[in-house]
């Protein structure tokens, strides 16, 4: 069975084809009820340290460099065990990754999406 996880923002509609949605950003998005938000998990053990974001966003440092750094801590003990509830959750069906990043594909939520697939 192949994993399905998809990425969306979390500012577009829920769909009841999202399965479990689970927000991947560290901070709150504004202009997002909780309620809007429907999630079922928001598992900030799995989110970029403070300074990997800001010296990606800050910076701009290139794609490649931020998604080996942050893969490093997704290997933290916190970060490795919400990791694996994850990946109990995609096993069990479809997992919508939530995020606020404009760009997607070049985000943590597609390192996220390529750890559990």
């Amino acid at each position: 069975m192949t994993a399905d996880v998809r990425i969306r923002r979390i500012y577009e509609e829920p769909s009841p084809d999202d399965g479990t949605r689970v927000l991947v950003d560290r901070l709150w998005p504004r202009g997002v009820s909780k309620e809007a938000a429907r999630l079922d998990d928001w598992p900030k053990a799995l989110t970029p340290s403070d300074d990997l974001r800001r010296w990606y966003h800050g910076e701009e440092g290139p794609y490649e460099e931020f998604r080996e750094r942050y893969a490093a801590e997704l290997t933290a003990p916190d970060a490795a065990a919400a990791l694996a509830k994850l990946r109990e959750r995609v096993t069990a069906g479809r997992v919508t990754l939530l995020t606020a990043s404009m760009d997607t594909e070049h985000s943590h939520a597609a390192v996220l999406r390529d750890e559990l697939t």
